[in-house]
C-alpha cells in the first residue's frame, strides 16, 4: 500500500514480527546450515558484548544486531555461503561481500588483514577490495566462531517489496555495521573502510610500475 506521497507503507504488526525474529538470540554459525531455510528473507548478524568491544563498537540495546541484510533468492546462499562460507565447497570472497569488507576493516589489525584488489588480474574499483592470500580464511574462521545468525523468512503472501521491509528495519534498529539506510552516522566504520580502500589503491599503483 502506498501513502499520498507514493511511499510504501508497511503495517506495524508486520514490522514488529520481523523485529522479534531478528532480535531473538541468534544461532551459532557452525550449526546454522541445517536450520536456515533456503527461501528469500531477511537475516541479522549478532554477537555478544565482548565481540562488540573487540570491533570497537559501543554496546547498544539488548538484541540489536550488528548487521541486517536481505536475500531475494535464498538465505542459505546469501548469508551462509557468501558471507560465512559454511558450505565446505564455498569460498567466500570479501571483494563480493560488503558485510565482509566492513568486518575486515574493523578487524584489520587484530587479524593482520591486507586489502588488495578483488581481481588482481584486472585491478579496478578498489573500494570493493578483497584480501591478500590467507586473509579470507582468517576472516571466515573469525566470523564462524564469534558471530550468530537470526533470520526472518519472507511470507509468500507478502505484498510489499522485501527491500522496503529491510529499509524500515534498518532505520528502526540502526545496526552499527549497516551503512546504507542507517539512521546515524558511521564515521569510524567509513574511515576504517577508507583505509583499506587506500591500501588496495597502493597495491594497484605498486604493481602498475
Amino acid at each position: 500500500m502506498n501513502d499520498q506521497r507514493g511511499l510504501i507503507e508497511i503495517p506495524e504488526d508486520l514490522l514488529s514480527s520481523v523485529i522479534k525474529c531478528l532480535t531473538e538470540p541468534g544461532r551459532p554459525i557452525s550449526g546454522a546450515l541445517e536450520l536456515v531455510p533456503p527461501v528469500p528473507g531477511l537475516y541479522a548478524i549478532g554477537a555478544d558484548a565482548v565481540v562488540w568491544a573487540s570491533l570497537g563498537l559501543k554496546a547498544m540495546d539488548s538484541g540489536v544486531p550488528l548487521y541486517v541484510g536481505k536475500s531475494e533468492s535464498s538465505l542459505v546462499g546469501r548469508d551462509l555461503d557468501e558471507h560465512f562460507g559454511v558450505d565446505p565447497e564455498s569460498v567466500p570472497n570479501t571483494g563480493s561481500s560488503t558485510v565482509r569488507r566492513s568486518f575486515a576493516a574493523l578487524l584489520r589489525e587484530s587479524l593482520e588483514l591486507q586489502a588488495v584488489p578483488r581481481n588482481k588480474k584486472s585491478p579496478e574499483r578498489p573500494a570493493n577490495y578483497g584480501l591478500e592470500d590467507g586473509g579470507d580464511l582468517r576472516l571466515t574462521n573469525w566470523m564462524q566462531v564469534h558471530l550468530t545468525l537470526a533470520w526472518w523468512p519472507k511470507p509468500r503472501e507478502l505484498s510489499c517489496p522485501l527491500e522496503s521491509v529491510e529499509k524500515k528495519i534498518i532505520k528502526k534498529l540502526d545496526p552499527p555495521i549497516n551503512i546504507l539506510h542507517a539512521r546515524t552516522e558511521r564515521k569510524a566504520l567509513k574511515g576504517a573502510r577508507a583505509a583499506m580502500t587506500a591500501e588496495a589503491c597502493a597495491w594497484i599503483e605498486e604493481n602498475a610500475r
